[in-house]
């Protein structure tokens, strides 16, 4: 079964990280990102840029809405998310837990809505 991992953390947070421990951040997630394709659960991923880069849509009445920056203010924003593959949900659970992020941000694990051709 397929689940996406969203990532969600604080942005203003983050930007506040030191070089090295931002550097180090992102070696993390590369061993991360690396042990999970080498093990075949992976099967995409991203990091998303901020959310003052995002539009969001919306139509209404048959007109199309645009505004800038994200839906909703929240405390923690999406940052990235992977796509991975997973016998079942407790060990989707468990590759979310390895994510570097998940230790000062949070992961929702959200299966793949898988459509009948």
């Amino acid at each position: 079964m397929q689940y996406l991992l969203m990532i969600y953390q604080n942005e203003v947070e983050y930007a506040k990280l030191d070089a090295a421990t931002s550097q180090k951040m992102m070696e993390e997630y590369g061993k991360f990102t690396q042990s999970i394709i080498q093990s075949g659960n992976f099967k995409a991923g991203d990091r998303l840029r901020p959310t003052t880069t995002a539009t969001t849509v919306r139509v209404r009445d048959g007109k199309t809405l645009t505004t800038d920056g994200p839906f909703a203010e929240t405390r923690e924003q999406l940052g990235g998310y992977y796509l991975i593959e997973a016998k079942d949900l407790d060990t989707a659970l468990a590759i979310a837990a390895r994510i570097p992020s998940a230790r000062f941000g949070s992961i929702e694990v959200r299966p793949i809505w898988v459509y009948d051709k």
